[in-house]
């Protein structure tokens, strides 16, 4: 993600998209076109300018590339509209897989002293596009916000890999992370589950597994989730053209998914389709006005909440698929992430926190007789 290395029209991109992300409203009212309501809904300007320029700098979408290419593109798309947050150690790491070591990337600031709090994340991409590097704008700014550490994973990919590889390499490198906590400096009644999009979807599903010996996360996270491939939910007739993800490229991400279509009615590909739920983890839930996915994540929520889960759902409703990747223009996705940030602090840091210095002054103080 250093931009010397993108093309040079990528890099033009980049910084014409950050110049009109500053600009006065009216000019970047100008550039948008009049506004685009729907659904009660008015979207957002730096969306709306956002998703022009992605339109008219595009000439294919990735669906109608070689899938090198396609992946290529969208790595293209995070170095446009991601920010590098600075955060003060950032490696890499392999973790023990079904298939194989999975490639992990660790983000941890600076000024955590002993165990910290952790988020596992699973980037987006339709469980056949992305990676740790179109991961790591978002990686990087919950890490240096919240703070805590961050473990990025790179799990296998479809077509390559169909269901359920991604998903098995989500639920072993947790496990992993969950039993080696001490390993990675961390608090292992603290870790959290998070994912944007398909790493949404794994994050969900990973969330109500049950195994012997397996410890749940503590917390999901879940941003604009993919919850149900079995229908299409009334959002995909709203806001399946033109909005940045769009029903032709979910359709395509599908195909190379499943190897059988049945497959969705799996619900560790459908997660509303799951019988139980009531044994997941405390949910905070995100979805975007004018996404595909914003109705069944909004189910997935409610059903959640009436499964008696802890569950927070945010709709933004003036925006669209991918929201959370842009913290390089406007103030949309940082404004998002910071949310995300209020909620983590909350459930994982604060209590970590607290754990600690209750610890201490335990060892502080004089046992009775002494």
């Amino acid at each position: 993600m250093n931009p010397p290395h993108r093309p040079l029209g990528e890099r033009a991109l980049r910084h014409v998209i950050r110049l009109i992300g500053a600009a006065p409203a009216p000019i970047q009212r100008l550039i948008a076109g009049p506004p685009v309501r729907i659904d009660g809904q008015q979207l957002n300007l730096e969306a709306q300018v956002g998703t022009r320029l992605l339109n008219l700098g595009v000439s294919e979408t990735f669906e109608q590339l070689p899938l090198d290419r396609g992946r290529e593109q969208i790595a293209g798309e995070a170095f446009v509209f991601g920010h590098e947050t600075p955060v003060e150690t950032v490696r890499s790491l392999t973790i023990p897989g079904p298939d194989g070591p999975i490639p992990a990337r660790l983000y941890r600031p600076a000024g955590i002293e002993g165990p910290s709090a952790a988020l596992v994340y699973l980037h987006g991409g339709g469980w056949v596009l992305g990676n740790l590097d179109s991961g790591d704008a978002v990686s990087r700014f919950l890490a240096a916000h919240t703070p805590l550490t961050v473990i990025s994973i790179d799990y296998r990919l479809a077509p390559e890999h169909p269901f359920p590889a991604g998903l098995e390499d989500a639920l072993a490198a947790f496990g992993h992370i969950v039993d080696h906590a001490e390993d990675y400096d961390l608090d292992p009644r603290a870790i959290a589950i998070g994912g944007e999009s398909a790493g949404g979807n794994l994050a969900a599903v990973l969330s109500l597994h049950r195994a012997p010996g397996w410890t749940p996360p503590a917390l999901q996270v879940l941003f604009n989730p993919v919850t149900d491939l079995s229908t299409k939910h009334r959002s995909y007739e709203l806001f399946g053209e033109g909005l940045f993800l769009t029903e032709a490229q979910m359709d395509w991400y599908k195909s190379h998914y499943l190897a059988d279509p049945d497959q969705a009615l799996d619900p560790r590909v459908s997660p509303l389709l799951a019988g139980d739920v009531g044994h997941a983890p405390p949910a905070y839930v995100v979805v975007a006005g004018f996404d595909v996915l914003r109705d069944e994540g909004e189910r997935y929520a409610a059903r959640l909440a009436e499964a008696g889960v802890d569950v927070t759902l945010r709709r933004h409703s003036g925006h669209v698929h991918g929201l959370i990747n842009a913290t390089g223009v406007g103030h949309a996705a940082r404004d998002a992430l910071l949310e995300a940030v209020g909620v983590l602090h909350t459930r994982l840091v604060a209590r970590t926190a607290s754990a600690s210095a209750t610890a201490t002054a335990s060892r502080r103080t004089p046992s009775d007789g002494q």
